[in-house]
């Protein structure tokens, strides 16, 4: 799978050791920064890169990473056609993309440690979109969103 992959100074120790396990597991790995710990980096760079990367095709899946992992998720989904989750259990990391065709999964680089990460994108990257009945409809009117002003009713 084409993966595309990058995280802030908080993220930045989990990405680097996740980016040789995922090349080890015979994925190919599009690491779009940093590329060294720079405490002073800012995660919109980062979540707008991956987005943008996954939401144009050049990757299939993509992997974000900050501190907490909100304020990624928070970004990448301003990405029209990025759909980021902020996991840290294996349920939501299969389910978010079996229910809704999630595409960049985020992380806390504080939060969880490397042997849950692991098992994050396993599950993250093994499982595949129902694209049928509830799942599908649910998916259109998430899509019809992105075009559409929400504010203010």
């Amino acid at each position: 799978m084409k993966l595309v992959i990058g995280a802030d100074h908080a993220g930045f120790e989990l990405k680097e050791s996740i980016h040789q396990e995922l090349i080890a597991q015979g994925h190919e790995v599009f690491d779009i920064g940093a590329y060294e710990y720079l405490k002073d980096d800012d995660y919109p760079d980062y979540a707008a890169a991956v987005g943008r990367a996954i939401a144009s095709g050049e990757g299939d899946r993509g992997i974000l990473i900050c501190g907490s992992g909100v304020g990624a998720c928070i970004a990448a989904n301003k990405i029209k056609g990025a759909r980021a989750c902020l996991c840290h259990d294996i349920y939501s990391a299969a389910q978010g993309v079996e229910h809704d065709d999630m595409n960049i999964l985020c992380l806390g680089g504080l939060i969880v440690g490397k042997a849950l990460a692991s098992k994050l994108i396993a599950g993250f990257l093994d499982a595949r979109f129902i694209d049928e009945g509830r799942y599908r409809r649910r998916l259109n009117k998430t899509i019809a969103l992105e075009g559409k002003n929400n504010a203010g009713g």
